[in-house]
């Protein structure tokens, strides 16, 4: 930035300094006097000129596409840390729009705006001087025409920016349709809604159109100014200025260098018009960007709530010895997941009045006053009907939310005094509908281990019988998955899920329905593998089918976000009636 504002300001000494060489040329000439070298520096400094012009150009080029590099590292970090309620509440798409088009926009802060306004005031007050020199009544009635455009800019840039981020605002509503339609293509497809999802596309493509109308109005006005004063000024100056030549107040030769400062004067003004428009469509989403760097990561705070907590096991010290060797606890837990938050650029789409008043009136408490233990090396298992809760355990063991009340300990520790990294390096976790991402096998398995070598990873395949995808073609590790693992079958997705668990074979292992895409050969196998891997670890199943889970140490009965039963599979069946009736509709009674 430094040598490119250099650059701007040698530039404009050099264009300042050619109307100075052109009065003396005509006065040279008007005088019948040799003209020396002079032609040889006029030309000498329009080439200079030149050659810093294009030099400038591309060092601003590259300088803003290294602002809008960092800007998107900066952007991906912040967002890639955000809590899991923040993606709960804004759409997919309208962020990826903020690290895409919004960042883009920040190159004309600098390509269109900071180093052309400082070589431009140099310019502008360069030109003014030698104006001023020149012919001060001229250079009066050229500032009148220029004040009156700018008071005109000034007062439409603010409508720009405004029209500008209603207009990126629109673009990310556009992206988060679009993402939509394309991850769900075919269920889309699959019920024959194709052209409804183009329709609703195209109200959102219409949005940023009209939007877009809304900036283009505002600077077709601002565009044309500059050239209109250029032109009021051209025409006052030549005509009160010949008026002055013939009077014989001024030459022809200080005529002539008056209207190349005219010219220098206008052409930075212009820029600054034309700029007017990029760089508050840059500040359009600057702001835009801004949100998402201002909102609070996930670890921000966490210190706060440390200090606030006791030195203490958490309350374990109180419940016993049969309690100490509990791997995992939860003590009196309430808690409720955040209310959705008010429309506001980029989030979801608000309930419409009535459905709002509805959830109003509902209760959104999940968990209510759950206390159990996992001990160390035993297997836990979560049952009850949907919605009782158990999905929400295990994402506060992760730490996805914090506890409303009560506390959730590992290891005698409140989770919420640990480092996040640090709990979940401690933590295998596979969610209910466990996500494949784009790329290798080997991509989806060292994801949580990066160390892993490819026998570790073959090991994992076989042990939960997946071999079978490495045979397919020659690529072995490095066959690809596909989009969201579309190239591999719903039961492979989970088993590819958990192998990457089970590589990592951290102490702790939440399972969420992990075997309800299997068939019964490889529901076996997998939990002979997880069996294997489990020896001296605390593993917390969640499981509908109860056949997968009657073998626990223990099994926790959830209902209504309520504990209502904990014990092994026989004491449940004589003792808990909800249990009972699980036991009884899948025939294990």
């Amino acid at each position: 930035m430094v040598v490119v504002i250099v650059l701007s300001l040698a530039g404009s000494a050099a264009s300042l300094l050619q109307p100075l060489l052109v009065s003396r040329v005509i006065s040279l000439v008007q005088n019948s006097k040799p003209l020396g070298m002079l032609v040889v520096a006029l030309v000498a400094l329009v080439v200079i000129s030149g050659v810093l012009s294009g030099v400038q150009h591309y060092l601003l080029q590259r300088t803003g596409e290294a602002v809008v590099l960092s800007s998107r590292r900066r952007l991906v970090a912040r967002m890639l840390h955000l809590p899991i309620s923040e993606f709960d509440a804004r759409r997919t798409g309208d962020l990826v729009s903020r690290v895409g088009s919004d960042t883009t926009l920040l190159r004309a802060v600098l390509t269109q705006g900071l180093v052309d306004a400082i070589g431009g005031v140099f310019t502008f007050a360069g030109a003014i001087v030698g104006m001023a020199i020149i012919d001060p009544v001229l250079l009066g009635l050229t500032v009148i025409v220029v004040a009156a455009s700018v008071v005109v800019v000034v007062s439409l840039s603010r409508r720009i920016r405004v029209a500008s981020q209603r207009a990126q605002r629109k673009v990310g509503d556009l992206t988060a349709a679009v993402e939509r339609a394309i991850s769900s293509i075919r269920t889309v497809r699959a019920s024959g809604a194709t052209e409804r999802e183009i329709r609703a596309i195209d109200v959102d493509s219409e949005g940023a159109y009209d939007r877009g109308l809304e900036v283009a109005s505002a600077s077709a006005v601002v565009v044309p100014i500059a050239s209109v004063a250029m032109q009021v000024s051209f025409l006052v100056v030549l005509g009160v200025g010949g008026f002055r030549v013939a009077s014989g107040a001024d030459t022809i030769a200080q005529l002539v260098s008056f209207i190349l400062f005219l010219f220098l004067m206008i052409m930075p003004l212009g820029n600054a018009f034309g700029a007017v428009t990029s760089v508050n469509s840059a500040l359009g989403a600057l702001g835009r960007i801004q949100e998402i760097i201002e909102l609070p990561s996930e670890k921000e705070g966490d210190s706060a709530i440390a200090a606030d907590l006791p030195v203490s096991r958490s309350g374990l010290d109180s419940q016993g010895d049969d309690d100490t060797d509990a791997a995992v606890r939860f003590d009196s837990v309430q808690f409720a997941y955040p209310a959705a938050p008010p429309a506001d650029d980029g989030l979801l789409p608000p309930l419409d009045p009535e459905a709002a008043a509805r959830r109003d009136d509902i209760d959104l408490t999940v968990l209510r006053g759950v206390s159990f233990s996992a001990r160390r090396g035993q297997r836990t298992a979560l049952v009850g009907p949907s919605g009782a809760g158990k999905s929400t355990i295990l994402a506060l063991i992760e730490r996805f939310y914090d506890v409303d009340s009560g506390g959730v300990s590992i290891d005698g520790v409140d989770v919420r005094s640990l480092d996040r990294d640090d709990l979940r390096a401690r933590i295998g976790y596979v969610e209910q509908d466990a996500p494949v991402l784009a790329g290798t096998i080997r991509d989806n398995l060292v994801l949580s281990r990066p160390d892993a070598t490819d026998d570790d990873c073959r090991r994992v395949l076989e042990a939960v019988n997946l071999t079978s995808v490495l045979e397919r073609g020659s690529h072995g590790l490095d066959t690809q998955v596909g989009e969201d693992g579309v190239l591999l079958s719903g039961g492979e997705k989970q088993r590819l899920a958990i192998a990457r668990t089970l590589l990592a074979a951290p102490p702790i292992l939440l399972l969420d329905e992990s075997t309800s895409s299997l068939d019964g050969i490889n529901e076996q196998r997998l939990r002979e593998a997880i069996d294997a891997v489990a020896e001296n670890r605390t593993l917390i199943v969640i499981a509908h089918r109860l056949s997968t889970v009657v073998d626990s140490d223990q099994i926790v009965v959830l209902e209504h976000g309520q504990v209502v039963g904990v014990g092994t599979h026989s004491e449940l069946v004589k003792t808990t009636p909800l249990y009972r009736d699980l036991a009884k509709h899948q025939l294990l009674v």
